[in-house]
């Protein structure tokens, strides 16, 4: 999905470093892409979002961890810390979250499993619902549809 974009910056925590290793996946990334990778205490890459660099943050996926510091405010890491600049900025955020359902059925490196979010985890996924200028995605094809509606949101009004 990242491929079809035409420009995008990743900002990659190192719990998402890891995973892409654990999976063994290749990212196919277009060529104007950069990576900014969570290895600063201050986040330095954020302060694309005070000078209009960025027109929409998309946060995929969230885990629960992710989720619950971007509701309480905590700003940590890398991901929760674009996650603040972008809401203090008014930039749309599309949020894909982990933990939507009380039973879901996810990827492992080994296949798929079943998981079974915790009350907690439903009740920030819930609360970040009500967050301004952000819209939590629950798949892979919500979250493509959202895109492409920003996109067009973009476009008309480029």
């Amino acid at each position: 999905m990242i491929g079809d974009l035409e420009e995008v910056d990743l900002f990659v925590s190192r719990a998402a470093a890891e995973v892409v290793r654990m999976y063994k996946q290749d990212l196919r990334l277009p060529k104007s892409a950069r990576i900014f990778r969570d290895t600063a205490a201050s986040a330095p890459p954020v302060g694309g979002f005070y000078y209009g660099v960025y027109h929409t943050l998309v946060v995929a996926p969230a885990t629960s961890n992710t989720v619950a510091k971007c509701v309480l405010g905590i700003s940590d890491t890398l991901v929760t810390n674009v996650f603040a600049q972008a809401g203090k900025c008014r930039v749309p955020a599309i949020v894909f979250a982990c933990d939507t359902a009380p039973e879901l059925e996810t990827e492992a490196p080994k296949g798929m499993v079943k998981v079974f979010p915790r009350r907690v985890d439903l009740e920030h996924t819930d609360r970040l619902r009500s967050f301004e200028a952000t819209q939590v995605v629950e798949s892979l094809e919500e979250l493509r549809s959202s895109v492409r509606r920003r996109q067009s949101e973009i476009a008309a009004h480029g």
